[in-house]
């Protein structure tokens, strides 16, 4: 009998192990908002020279490579870049204007974003305005303890065609 109870024990942890239930299927409307605001927490830290606002979306290994090819391979390393350009008044000039918020699911857990920002008004190191900047972002997020992080981040300026 107890050999008996042991097989049909075995069998139903065995079928429980190999179901094939359906994950919960995430919102993607929602999750696309909430990965497209922190679009606005890195341009409210930019605004208030708020470092830790503008990193707070990050992940702590971060890939960050700037249009300028500065490359970034951790937050800490990402905070200490970002006190030396919200310390220089010629780059901190301007306005953003995010466009063409693009959010695409690779799976429940990663996501892209891709956005357009057009910068106004920024100037050069000797305070002449530059022209307008099309600046493109490409972002990778990782839902990690149910926040939206962000692991890469590419950015890059379209320049003018001839």
């Amino acid at each position: 009998m107890k050999k008996q109870i042991l097989i049909v024990l075995c069998i139903g942890f065995a079928l429980g192990c190999n179901s094939n239930k359906e994950g919960v299927k995430i919102d993607k409307s929602i999750e696309s908002e909430r990965i497209i605001r922190t679009i606005d927490n890195w341009n409210e830290g930019w605004d208030k020279k708020n470092v830790e606002l503008a990193i707070s979306d990050y992940s702590e290994d971060i890939d960050w490579t700037n249009a300028f090819g500065d490359r970034i391979k951790s937050k800490s390393e990402l905070r200490a870049l970002l006190k030396e350009i919200f310390a220089m008044n010629f780059v901190m000039e301007g306005t953003d204007n995010y466009q063409n918020d693009d959010v695409q699911f690779l799976t429940d857990d990663i996501a892209l974003l891709r956005s357009t920002n057009i910068r106004t008004g920024q100037k050069w190191s000797d305070g002449t305005f530059m022209k307008d900047r099309y600046i493109h972002h490409l972002r990778v997020y990782k839902k990690i303890n149910n926040n939206w992080k962000i692991t890469d981040h590419m950015i890059s300026q379209a320049q003018e065609k001839k």
